[in-house]
């Protein structure tokens, strides 16, 4: 009963230190390590017992109509199945480190959550904060067995794009852009190309804070600054505790992680999933392309 309420205890806490995922390990309680790096890397070396999900970072959901989010719950329940996973484990994703993939982990612990898995924590200051604390890594790929994953959507986590539409007007609701600088100011379209989507520009009233701001940077293994620095970021743009949030970026990833700085600071939020890369191909939908 101790070890069931320590492990409870634990798996209340969404950011885990490399130290505290070492004692986890060692107790050997149900859990699976999920590394999202790109293959290669992977192979080279890796968190040991861990197995490499890049689709978590990869997926581009086709759109956030019904039809879209369905087939993004039918394509991750036979991908986590495949891998074993049935989502009742402790799952613990991590990537390089925070501010330099994109937000990467977040956004896989931002969909295993909308997926249904209770238990996600995200490995705080990525696979450099455990290479620095000198602890052990492998080349070894270990072969799970398959599973069958049980999906159980949470639908409030994700904000549509007729959501997002009907909020443009909404005062109460602050539309958060999280992007690059030059997309923010019209001048990209996207991280990848300028003209990877075929407009420009930003959701009508939306108000920016470039995503890279709410993490330290001072050294190689970026942290989530303190909640009085997060909440001082975002007053600079009119965002308080009180505030309802509405995120985006360019594909969920970058307004994953930023989920987690608010969540840090007390601050209630959703994904606009489809971000940029839905709203700009659709061309019913507004667009300030003013170039600022």
């Amino acid at each position: 009963m101790v070890r069931q309420q320590k492990h409870e205890s634990v798996n209340t806490k969404l950011l885990i230190s490399p130290q505290s995922l070492t004692s986890l390990l060692a107790e050997k309680l149900s859990h699976i390590i999920i590394d999202t790096r790109i293959p290669e890397d992977y192979a080279i070396s890796h968190i040991p017992q861990s197995i490499n999900i890049r689709d978590f970072f990869t997926y581009l959901l086709e759109n956030s109509y019904p039809a879209g989010l369905k087939k993004l719950q039918e394509d991750f329940a036979e991908i986590m199945s495949r891998v074993g996973i049935s989502g009742a484990e402790w799952l613990i994703v991590y990537e390089d480190t925070l501010n330099k993939g994109y937000g990467q982990s977040c956004r896989a612990a931002f969909l295993l959550k909308y997926l249904g898995c209770a238990q996600v924590s995200i490995l705080h200051g990525g696979y450099r904060a455990w290479q620095t604390a000198g602890l052990p890594t492998t080349d070894e790929v270990p072969l799970p067995e398959s599973s069958i994953f049980r999906l159980h959507p949470n639908a409030d986590m994700m904000v549509t794009a007729a959501e997002m539409l009907q909020a443009i007007d909404n005062p109460a609701i602050i539309k958060l852009d999280v992007r690059d600088r030059n997309e923010w100011l019209g001048l990209s379209s996207s991280p990848y190309t300028v003209d990877f989507c075929p407009r420009k520009g930003r959701i009508p009233n939306a108000v920016w804070i470039e995503w890279h701001r709410m993490m330290t940077s001072e050294s190689e293994i970026s942290m989530f600054r303190s909640k009085t620095e997060i909440l001082e970021i975002c007053q600079s743009v009119g965002i308080t505790e009180d505030s309802i949030v509405y995120v985006y970026c360019f594909k969920g990833s970058r307004a994953a992680n930023t989920l987690i700085a608010l969540q840090v600071a007390g601050i209630s939020a959703r994904n606009y999933f489809g971000s940029w890369n839905e709203w700009s191909r659709d061309f019913s939908l507004p667009v300030d392309s003013r170039v600022m």
